[in-house]
């Protein structure tokens, strides 16, 4: 007869009274559904008071005794605080208990747990735990599997971690995923003959990892990544190993791969990912036959790859990039079908691409970026018709784009950069398409329409071709690439009057520098940070730029006429350059209120008039500024590092300003001064000599007069500086001061004291002008761009150019 047991009331009630002290936010477990292939839902809210908890979702009872022996509530929604009397320690009878992937955010794992002395598995991963974790876990003898990964602000005690692994003699499985352990690794650990899968990663370890060989022959994971001061040459296995998945990425273990590596027979995962291991990949690797995975990025190997890779029939994933491999690529692929991941950046490799390739018919990535490869790009044998991303950049490829290139219908994302290609670009087949790279090469011909029919795609970088013609299309101009976000066809041959209407409410960056660009239609971008269009031929006003500019180069031009008031709407510029035009006019006395985010103004050789807008003066962060004649000023520009003001026709009165010496010695960061060519008298201020910054000075061709002030850098000036100023005298020139211009210079700084500094200054120069002031009665006009522009234009905006490929995927703490 079968065994009826009595419901147990008090077990109903217990856990009735653990629901309650739980809210449900369905947040609280969006791991799951996301990542854990596990659909996620309350399972308390089924709970009925008064009913049989036995039934319950998640409960589990003895047959026999009715005592809860299980209890899982993972992914249940649960959100709240475990308290150490709360209701789930009276269940003393608990063989299993999950409660993963909830929010228990500030719990912590407290002796409570430590009174569950049958327990055999305990999970408490991913719960947000925090502060110590009591020892009284390291009592729970029969624990065969503990999780308490993913709670990264939990954290053993000194010797908690020791006690947990001497104590725990049935351990399985170990997994301790970004808990603070923050000591040397436990020999004890591998002493456990039982253990089955060890999880430390991001735990802290550090020291030496053990060097005797591993005896542990049911171990079959063993992850040890993101230990960065953990160190020691690669483990040793014995020949008798289970070892499946083995994760050392992100360590400090160094040294040649040794050939017993060839034991692990059974691998199916090698990740030695951002570690130092040197030296060239031993032939054993080809043993590895179960090999599915293999990755040895971002070391530091060197040597050929070794041909035996070839035995690895089960691969998916090989990843070689950024190591100091060389030689050519062998040919190696024929059997390698199952290959999906193919990553070489970042190496020495030389020779073509290796024939067999074309074989790799469930191909997804092939990444050969930043190599020596040359010759011509090869064509599939069966096709790539699984291929979603191609990286060909950065070598020495020659010959026109094969024509298979075009027709991959999964193609997201499409780098042939810095190569020697030729011949036209063809048209794409398929709009799949996100990002395309073929800048750096020798194309011409015209853009294709084709691609503007690509509706998914956010990047076209065409930059530094032979590309000409005024880019022309069929499709309607409201569906022209909806998504593109960036568009680089700079250093081309385009020519004729540009009006894409692209990605009004997603386009952000537009070069299209160093073209013939005669006129460009400009239109409402809802997004444009960056809009680049200097050198080329435009003519007529000067484009007002979107309101939303960052960026707004329109240098090297044949602009004219005056300034709209338009431009005081784009607030938030940072960088303008308008210079090497024929602009005139006053400057709008708006462009005074973009002086808190403005750091570049650029509008030399114009025809400007006028004075500094007022509102210049109340703060800002300006490194180079142009104006053309100014008033008194209030407050400095602390940032400044250049002054130039050479060859301006403008003419006025520097303004009255009190307390120079004060004021100079606040631009302590001041590194070059050019006030060459302008028709400047008085003095040169003593104070100039507090600039202990300034490498460069060009007062030349100017009506200065006096002595010339000595100290500091002064003293390393030659006569260059000062050339074209018969009236001075003094160091280092060869006319000397007489007692009377001595006398006059004194009685000059005395009055300036009085009455404040009074340069007279009339500007005629070359004919350009423009005017640039700063708030310390200095003037800065660019005689070019500045290297520190050159490096925000080059490493910000073509970041594609200077690109570091690297993706380290961290697997540290999740939540925050």
């Amino acid at each position: 007869m079968p065994i009826i047991r009595a419901p147990n009331n008090g077990q109903s009630l217990a856990l009735f009274q653990l629901k309650k002290s739980f809210a449900i936010d369905s947040s609280s477990s969006w791991f799951c559904d996301e990542y854990g292939g596990t659909v996620a839902y309350p399972k308390t809210e089924y709970w009925k008071e008064g009913s049989d908890c036995c039934s319950w979702d998640g409960v589990t009872c003895d047959l026999v005794t009715g005592h809860v022996i299980e209890l899982d509530l993972s992914c249940s929604w649960l959100f709240g605080t475990i308290h150490s009397n709360s209701t789930l320690f009276r269940f003393s009878n608990l063989q299993r208990l999950n409660l993963a992937f909830n929010d228990f955010y500030g719990s912590s794992v407290l002796d409570g747990f430590g009174r569950f002395s049958n327990l055999t598995h305990l999970n408490l991963s991913d719960l947000g735990f925090s502060g110590l974790i009591s020892p009284a876990i390291s009592h729970l003898s029969n624990l065969v599997s503990l999780d308490l990964s993913w709670n990264g602000r939990a954290e053993f005690s000194p010797h908690g971690f020791d006690s947990l692994g001497q104590n725990l003699t049935k351990l399985q499985k170990l997994h301790l995923r970004g808990v603070s352990i923050s000591s040397i690794f436990p020999n004890s650990l591998l002493n456990r003959s039982s253990l089955i899968s060890l999880d430390l990663s991001w735990c802290g370890l550090h020291g030496r990892f053990p060097d005797h060989d591993i005896h542990l022959p049911k171990l079959q994971l063993l992850y040890l990544g993101e230990n960065y001061y953990l160190s020691r040459n690669f483990p040793r296995f014995s020949e008798n190993n289970s070892l499946i998945d083995l994760v050392l990425q992100s360590t400090n273990f160094s040294g040649e791969l040794p050939t017993s590596m060839g034991n692990l027979k059974s691998v199916q995962t090698l990740y030695l990912i951002n570690c130092r291991f040197s030296g060239s990949i031993p032939a054993s690797l080809g043993n590895l036959k179960s090999l599915q995975a293999l990755d040895l990025s971002y070391c530091q190997f060197s040597g050929s790859i070794p041909a035996s890779l070839e035995n690895l029939t089960q691969i998916t994933t090989l990843n070689l990039r950024w190591n100091h491999f060389s030689g050519k690529i062998p040919n190696v692929f024929y059997n390698l079908r199952n290959l999906k991941f193919l990553y070489l950046a970042g190496n020495n490799l030389s020779g073509q691409i290796p024939p067999s390739i074309g074989n790799l018919t469930n191909l997804h990535y092939f990444d050969v970026f930043q190599n020596q490869l040359e010759g011509v790009i090869p064509s599939p044998v069966n096709g790539f018709s699984s291929l979603f991303y191609v990286d060909l950049g950065y070598n020495l490829l020659n010959g026109t784009i094969p024509s298979w290139l075009y027709t991959l219908p999964s193609l997201v994302e499409l780098d042939l950069s810095h190569n020697k290609l030729i011949g036209h670009i063809g048209e794409f087949q398929f709009d799949s398409l996100e990002k395309i790279d073929l800048s750096m090469n020798e194309l011409h011909g015209s853009i294709p329409t084709s691609i503007f029919e690509l509706v998914n795609l956010s990047s076209l970088y065409l930059f530094s071709n032979n590309l000409n013609g005024v880019p022309e299309t069929s499709v309607h101009s409201n569906s022209m690439l909806p998504k593109i976000k960036s568009i680089d066809l700079s250093n081309n041959n385009i020519s004729g009057i540009f009006s894409w209407i692209v990605g009004k409410n997603t386009l952000f960056y537009m070069n299209l520098s160093y073209n013939s660009i005669s006129g460009f239609e400009m239109h409402p971008w809802s997004r444009m940070k960056i809009l680049d269009l200097q050198s080329n031929l435009l003519q007529g006003p000067l484009p007002t730029p979107p309101n939303s500019i960052y960026f707004f180069l329109v240098s090297h031009n044949k602009l004219s006429g005056e300034i709209s008031p338009l431009i005081c709407k784009a607030s938030s510029m940072k960088i303008l350059d308008i210079s090497h035009n024929n602009l005139s006019g006053m400057l709008p006395h708006c462009l005074g209120n973009f002086g808190k985010d403005l750091s570049v103004l650029n509008v030399r050789r114009n025809q400007f008039h006028g004075t500094i807008p007022q509102t210049f003066l109340k703060g800002n962060s300006i490194r180079t500024l142009d104006f053309n004649g100014f008033s008194k000023i209030k407050s400095p520009f602390m940032s400044l590092r250049i002054i130039d003001l050479a060859h301006n026709d403008f003419e006025g009165d520097l303004p009255e300003m009190r307390h120079i010496p004060l004021s100079f010695k606040i631009l302590n960061v001041l590194e070059s001064l050019d006030l060459s060519s302008n028709r400047l008298s008085g003095r040169i201020p003593q104070e100039l000599t507090s600039l202990t910054f300034l490498e460069v000075l060009n007062l030349s061709q100017n009506h200065l007069t006096g002595f010339i002030p000595r100290g500091n850098q002064f003293d390393t000036f030659e006569n260059d500086s000062y050339y074209g100023n018969p009236r001075l005298c003094g160091f280092p020139l060869s006319k000397r001061c007489t007692a009377d211009e001595v006398l006059e210079s004194s009685q000059e700084i005395e009055a300036e004291f009085e009455s404040g500094f009074d340069w007279k200054i009339i500007l005629m120069g070359y004919g350009c002008g423009l005017a640039i002031g700063f708030s310390l009665g200095c003037l800065i006009f660019l005689s070019g761009k500045p290297e520190w522009l050159v490096s925000i234009i080059d490493k910000n905006i073509h970041k594609k150019i200077v690109r570091n490929k690297r993706s380290i995927h961290g697997q540290g703490t999740r939540r925050s």
